[in-house]
């Protein structure tokens, strides 16, 4: 079997074709090694860290409920969890368990995917992504990795351009 032919690559390579993206789809690199930090997607690609779109589930608790919230920022910097509790209008922002993240994404952590999720998720997109031609997100595994632009990362993930790091 292929890698290309992972359930989890396969569904985000659907996603990004239904969404239009077929460039996207067609981008979509297996690497030899997992990329389960921004630095390492990075060196794989052999981009800037700031050209790779870190995918980070939180838990946006308001009144004790815990929803997801997907943040896709810059690998040059840390998401300010203060910040993102600020924006999303919530008590407060922590970091989501394994569990949390994959029953609201259906990937595991270091292969989350902006798009291909069993259900929406609010997203928030960090400004800073903008100043790269190129970004390059998870697809799903974390052995795969897409393109795409800006306009393109806010679009096929539905968020919101945010400033998410101070």
């Amino acid at each position: 079997m292929s890698a290309l032919d992972h359930p989890g690559i396969r569904k985000v390579a659907a996603a990004l074709s239904e969404a239009g993206h077929h460039e996207a789809a067609d981008g979509i690199r297996v690497l030899a090694d997992a990329v389960r930090t921004a630095a390492e997607a990075a060196r794989a690609v052999g981009v800037p860290v700031g050209a790779i779109a870190n995918s980070l589930v939180f838990a946006a608790v308001r009144d004790g409920v815990a929803r997801p919230l997907l943040v896709l920022t810059s690998g040059a910097h840390r998401a300010d969890t203060d910040l993102l509790a600020a924006l999303a209008d919530v008590d407060r922002v922590e970091r989501a368990k394994p569990e949390f993240v994959r029953e609201h994404t259906g990937q595991v952590i270091g292969g989350v995917s902006p798009l291909g999720h069993p259900a929406p998720i609010r997203t928030f997109v960090d400004v800073d992504l903008a100043q790269h031609e190129v970004v390059w997100a998870a697809a799903g595994h974390p052995h795969a990795v897409f393109p795409t632009d800006y306009a393109g990362l806010v679009d096929l993930s539905g968020g919101v351009p945010a400033k998410v790091a101070r």
